[in-house]
C-alpha cells in the first residue's frame, strides 16, 4: 500500500468517527487546503488527518507537512488547523487532538498509551484523553 492510500484510510477513519458522534463533516474541494476535513459541532473546525504509529508504548504522528519534492522543507500547521485527527492502524483507534495541546511539537507529537514509569506528568499527553 502506498502512502497516499494509507493517508486516505486515516482520513476516512477520522471522518467516520466524527459522523458517528453526529457531527456534520465536510471535505474541501481540491487538494490545496492545509486541512483535510471540517466538522461542525456548533462551530466549524478544521482538521488535518494523520496516521499514527505505535513505538515504545506511544503513538507518534507528524505535526508538519514535508515538501521533499521542494527541497525537503517542513511547514507547520499552526494557525491553519484547529485539530489533528489521528488514526492509528496499530490499535485501530482514532484520536482528536486540539492543536493548542501540541505547543512545542514542531515536527512530531506523541500520545502515550500508559503513564510514564517515573510518574512524570509534565509534557506528557495520554492518548486516552483524546480518544474519540
Amino acid at each position: 500500500m502506498n502512502t497516499k492510500q494509507i493517508g486516505d484510510i486515516s482520513q476516512i477513519k477520522v471522518m467516520t468517527k466524527l459522523l458517528q458522534m453526529e457531527y456534520s463533516v465536510s471535505v474541501p474541494f481540491g487538494d490545496n487546503q492545509r486541512y483535510d476535513i471540517i466538522f461542525d459541532n456548533g462551530s466549524l473546525n478544521r482538521v488535518q488527518c494523520k496516521t499514527g504509529r505505535i513505538k515504545d508504548n506511544a503513538i507518534n504522528f507528524p505535526t508538519a507537512s514535508t515538501y521533499a519534492h521542494r527541497g525537503g522543507n517542513r511547514k507547520s500547521y499552526k494557525e491553519e488547523v484547529d485539530y489533528f485527527g489521528v488514526y492509528c492502524p496499530d490499535n485501530d483507534k482514532v484520536y482528536l487532538i486540539p492543536i493548542t495541546e501540541l505547543e512545542g511539537c514542531d515536527t512530531y507529537a506523541t500520545l502515550r498509551l500508559s503513564p510514564a514509569k517515573n510518574n512524570q506528568t509534565k509534557n506528557i499527553r495520554l492518548a486516552e484523553k483524546f480518544l474519540v
